[in-house]
């Protein structure tokens, strides 16, 4: 009944669309023929989903409403930070830990690989796959069609990027023998255990364990994919092979509240927060780059360093919490697997 429900629930908010016709189809129909070299065959397969895909505008309101981006409320605006305590358990929790933990331990063999050769951990990959998919549960349940062609002709304000990825789309059905309506994914287009869209999955997703197919709907190749993904998907801010992700800090009374907090990279240096009146729980380098964090937990702030290797989680989504979402899932991982093996000994 649930599962009737919902898909009731989408058909009542499917709008009548005509994007076989739409003002942006010549040109994207004109991309794919000159930049991807698609046949008059293959443009019939574009235009005859085109005519077939739904225009979904809730998918463009979840966008804009992003879980990791909340929004203030017209009087927060000026001193807006929002609260780590509302996210925080959307991801971290016993059962997302437990899965996690059952999810390394079936899929050891290519989480060893992918660590040998990228150098990333498996708690790291595996806790991305959690905050993703929770383990490829859940990898989507709309059809990648309506998402990218609702939001890459309709979005008010990221219809470029959409659009872009659209066209990269049609190439990868094309390119994969795949029938562009039968893939499901995000409300964002996103797809496979890994949740790449259609550019990265071109370019970035591996066939893992060699079958000949980059299947992201398999552990394997979601697995070595991630990693690769991070090593490689910007290199300036590429893995760092046998670095952590983030330090604890406290802060002194004195701390100015122009202090750079919750940017985008690590683009100062732990002696100038030092004078700035920022203590790591543990030595750091002068000179070592960084990032401050402050999150707020209710009434109270939470300080860290955030480190090279933050960053790089954060190439894959550009929000803070997100990617401490996915540090302090891959510290959980981390423990629990420390647990076990202690306990284990002590047998």
């Amino acid at each position: 009944m649930k599962k009737f429900l919902a898909a009731l629930a989408l058909l009542s908010c499917a709008a009548s669309a005509d994007y076989e016709n739409h003002a942006k189809t010549p040109l994207l129909l004109e991309t794919l023929r000159d930049d991807y070299g698609f046949s008059p065959a293959d443009l019939d397969v574009v235009k005859n989903a085109l005519k077939d895909a739904k225009k979904l505008p809730k998918l463009i309101e979840k966008e804009l409403n992003n879980k990791e981006a909340p929004k203030p409320k017209p009087e927060e605006i000026a001193n807006f930070l929002p609260d780590w305590n509302d996210y925080q358990p959307i991801h971290i929790y016993p059962k997302n830990i437990s899965n996690g933990l059952a999810y390394l331990k079936e899929n050891a063999a290519w989480f060893a690989k992918a660590e040998a050769e990228f150098g990333v951990p498996p708690t790291v990959v595996a806790a991305i796959m959690g905050v993703e998919t929770k383990y490829g549960t859940y990898t989507g349940k709309f059809r990648v069609l309506d998402a990218l062609t609702t939001q890459g002709f309709d979005h008010p304000r990221r219809s470029p990027f959409f659009f872009s990825e659209l066209t990269e789309f049609f190439a990868f059905a094309r390119d994969a023998n795949r029938p562009p309506a039968d893939l499901l994914g995000s409300y964002a287009g996103a797809m496979g255990f890994a949740q790449f869209m259609p550019s990265n999955y071109r370019w970035l997703a591996l066939d893992y364990d060699g079958d000949g197919d980059r299947d992201l709907w398999s552990a394997a190749d979601a697995i070595g994919s991630i990693a690769h993904y991070l090593t490689r998907y910007d290199p300036k801010r590429a893995w760092h092979r046998g670095e952590p992700l983030i330090v604890p800090a406290t802060v002194a009374d004195s701390l100015k509240p122009e202090v750079p907090r919750n940017g985008k990279a690590a683009d100062q240096r732990v002696g100038a927060l030092l004078k700035a009146g920022v203590k790591p729980a543990v030595p750091l380098p002068d000179d070592a780059p960084v990032g401050f964090i402050e999150l707020r937990r209710g009434a109270s702030r939470e300080y860290w360093l955030a480190l090279p290797n933050f960053y790089a989680v954060f190439t894959y989504n550009p929000r803070i919490f997100y990617a401490m979402a996915v540090t302090q899932l891959a510290n959980e991982l981390a423990a629990a697997q420390a647990a076990e093996l202690t306990a284990s000994s002590i047998k």
